[in-house]
């Protein structure tokens, strides 16, 4: 039997690299997930890339009404969440002396204030032995220029953590954070500097000396997902090839 043969799981962006990654190890481990993601064209692709026991639902997860919708698919779908997957984010670089109201709040919105409402909304469909992840960062532990506000969301996932594993401790559910290091996905093509360049940077700061694999770190979130976590609540899994620890340094 695979590790999550009939659970059913909801993860926000689910389209691309390490969401997707998460939706397909989830699948090939007897899972059904639920998907959402703001483009549908993205959404189509993720769902011909999983190729079976996937629904996606064209949602933002910085949207209260969207995240609504979800919920009522989900409930009208199965009816109950086993595993919760807050993961959607982007990584968008501003020095304080050139942050805007306008950068602070779209990071927020969606990193900090949206976990809190996709939770809020499923977690009357999840019942004792459900496992929430909320996809946080080893950049909440460090001190990287030009990421006041995304390393502050990243914080702000790694204490709501703590508050909720004892908040939700007599229903049974668990909630840890998954804090990856500089992985090789698509978010890096966004960033201000080259991808190459961006690379070299990261690979001089971490003692594997390389990125991690969008795989790898499904692998992190398919051990807290499962049984094999069942005594961890309330705990920061880093999957950061080392970079957090400074060993370098």
């Amino acid at each position: 039997m695979s590790t999550l043969t009939g659970k059913t799981a909801v993860i926000s962006g689910g389209t691309t690299g390490i969401g997707l990654a998460i939706a397909q190890r989830f699948v090939a481990e007897g899972a059904h997930v639920f998907i959402f993601g703001r483009r549908q064209a993205q959404l189509d692709e993720a769902v011909k890339l999983i190729g079976r026991n996937v629904t996606a639902i064209q949602a933002d997860a910085a949207n209260l009404d969207d995240l609504d919708r979800v919920a009522a698919a989900v409930k009208a779908k199965k009816g109950v969440v086993d595993i919760v997957v807050s993961n959607a984010g982007f990584t968008e670089q501003a020095s304080l002396d050139t942050i805007t109201p306008e950068h602070f709040d779209k990071a927020f919105n969606l990193m900090a204030r949206g976990p809190v409402f996709m939770v809020q909304k499923l977690l009357p469909l999840m019942a004792s032995g459900g496992s929430i992840i909320l996809v946080s960062s080893a950049m909440h532990v460090m001190g990287i220029p030009g990421h006041t506000a995304y390393a502050a969301t990243k914080a702000a996932l790694r204490s709501y953590a703590r508050t909720w594993a004892s908040e939700f401790k007599d229903r049974g559910i668990r909630v840890n954070t998954l804090s990856p290091g500089a992985t090789d996905t698509p978010i890096l093509d966004s960033q201000s500097a080259p991808r190459e360049d961006l690379v070299k940077i990261y690979e001089s700061m971490i003692p594997l000396s390389r990125l991690a694999r969008a795989e790898e770190i499904a692998s992190a979130a398919l051990f807290l997902a499962s049984d094999q976590s069942s005594y961890m609540t309330g705990s920061d899994l880093m999957a950061d090839g080392g970079v957090a620890q400074n060993t370098r340094g």
